[in-house]
């Protein structure tokens, strides 16, 4: 594991934008069940900037393409120039290593940090839950022994944990198969921590602020398509692509909204029945 980041601010309010699921391919016409990925994308970026929230640091949390391909992973790297803050990554189940690390090695903005120290005495810890080949997630032994490490290095701070995949059910049996396979050893793990606050993640395309055991659970909306919940079979939602806002206070209370395009121009193709 590289060292931690350490983010200077001069605020006690430390802001964060989490963008999530994207799916880019390598080619700028690509499209995930009806819907352009990149126009999808560049239309959450172009309206995150015409927000008034100064976030400090950007959290992409996985899926970040589709097609496997190297220059879909330097599509990204181009596109989120324009938001000209530190920018931290995770994988998802349709990433893959080593080209995601490889090809967004080389951009200066986007850092392979995992620990990121705040200046107002919260960390944020990142996760990898993707297993290869499969779409469901698994946190290592490796990952488990690092994450009680780090929370016991710095247990005076809060903590905000993420991954990508899901920990709380769905109610979509279509989906929830594909969950994070191992939450009781997680759970056993922050068990032994008292700041830890929430835990943030991608993955299920839909917005989701829930309590598992004493942790504040945050999901949030893909960059593109959104998957409808309570829903067994594959079904897709009529809402529009989002990102998500968070604000990490002093006092170790976290202040978040998920916003969304406001336009219908992304709708996707309704009548697939998976992807």
């Amino acid at each position: 594991m590289k060292g931690a980041y350490e983010l200077p601010s001069a605020s006690p309010i430390i802001r964060i934008l989490q963008i999530t699921d994207p799916h880019l391919f390598s080619t700028p016409d690509g499209e995930l069940l009806g819907v352009p990925t990149m126009k999808s994308f560049q239309a959450v970026l172009d309206a995150v900037q015409q927000e008034s929230f100064d976030y400090d640091l950007i959290l992409a949390t996985g899926d970040l393409v589709q097609d496997h391909n190297r220059e879909a992973y330097h599509r990204f790297g181009q596109m989120v120039k324009q938001l000209k803050k530190p920018l931290f990554w995770i994988e998802g189940n349709h990433d893959l290593q080593p080209q995601m690390s490889n090809a967004l090695g080389i951009y200066a903005q986007i850092q392979p940090h995992r620990h990121i120290l705040l200046s107002n005495n919260w960390q944020i810890v990142l996760l990898d839950s993707h297993v290869f080949g499969k779409p469901g997630g698994k946190l290592s032994e490796l990952q488990l022994a690092w994450l009680s490490e780090t929370l016991r290095n710095h247990s005076e701070r809060y903590t905000l944990v993420v991954l990508h995949h899901n920990i709380l059910p769905t109610n979509s049996a279509w989906l929830d198969q594909h969950s994070l396979s191992n939450p009781e050893q997680l759970a056993d793990v922050l068990s032994n921590f008292s700041n830890v606050k929430a835990i943030l993640h991608g993955h299920i395309h839909q917005e989701v602020d829930q309590q598992w055991l004493n942790y504040r659970v945050l999901a949030t909306p893909s960059t593109c398509i959104q998957f409808k919940p309570n829903c067994d079979k594959f079904t897709l939602d009529i809402k529009s692509p989002g990102w998500r806002e968070l604000n990490l206070m002093p006092n170790g209370v976290i202040r978040t909204i998920v916003k969304r395009l406001k336009t219908d121009c992304f709708l996707p193709n309704f009548s697939a029945t998976g992807y």
